[in-house]
């Protein structure tokens, strides 16, 4: 006897399914569900059922979660307002260290002072790249918003010393363009400070740590510069 379609049974395979879960961007999570069913959830306190592996910071190891614990990592890492601000105020910040570092390519007296202005540049502008891009995956305007603007941001030169800076040439500039930035620096390495204390996102923070380091760095070496000429650092 020929079995009808009504007396056949579908045959359900276990499947395999690879998901990646991002917390913010800084926490990559790996899961493996091995013929996994849309039950109420209790799945993951079960033996054998699905993990999580996050890959630990730097330096520590890797854990082993189970679903709802990953979830929750997720949500902790997301971005507080102090991220956003952060990652707002940082691109313009950097926007306009480009502009000055632009002025000391062409107008440096001194060969030093010139190739400190291409490494600084050559540095933040992929950062910027970097922060438009954090801000649109998490769906947050690229412009300051709210009550800041740039004349509250820590270290931003006046229009007048732009100004200043376009009009000077020689060692006048190189001195000029020294204290700018180091002031500049100064104020980015304030701002990063207080996102690591105040910010929860882990992307933002590693970030911020970047801009400590590179410019703290960079801030003695012009502090440096300065001394060589006789200015104070």
């Amino acid at each position: 006897m020929v079995p009808t379609d009504r007396s056949v049974r579908a045959v359900k395979r276990p499947r395999r399914v690879n998901v990646l879960v991002a917390a913010g961007c800084g926490l990559a999570i790996s899961l493996a569900l091995n013929g996994c069913s849309s039950g109420d959830g209790t799945e993951a306190t079960r033996a054998g059922a699905p993990k999580v592996v996050a890959p630990g910071k730097p330096g520590e190891p890797a854990k082993t979660l189970t679903v709802d614990e990953a979830r929750k990592a997720r949500g902790e890492d997301s971005p507080n307002s102090a991220d956003v601000d952060y990652v707002q105020m940082m691109i313009p910040h950097h926007q306009q260290a480009l502009v000055m570092t632009g002025l000391a390519e062409r107008y440096a007296h001194a060969g030093r002072v010139g190739r400190l202005a291409e490494r600084i540049a050559a540095a933040q502008e992929p950062e910027i790249g970097a922060m438009e891009g954090w801000l649109s995956g998490f769906g947050g305007p690229r412009t300051v918003g709210g009550h800041h603007h740039h004349g509250e941001m820590p270290g931003m030169a006046t229009t007048a010393q732009l100004g200043q800076l376009r009009a000077a040439r020689g060692e006048k500039f190189d001195a000029l363009f020294l204290k700018l930035m180091i002031a500049h620096h100064q104020g980015a390495v304030s701002m990063a400070t207080d996102l690591l204390s105040e910010g929860r996102n882990t992307l933002a923070q590693e970030m911020a740590n970047d801009v400590i380091a590179q410019q703290s760095a960079e801030i003695g070496r012009m502090q440096r510069m300065r001394a060589d000429t006789g200015q104070a650092p």
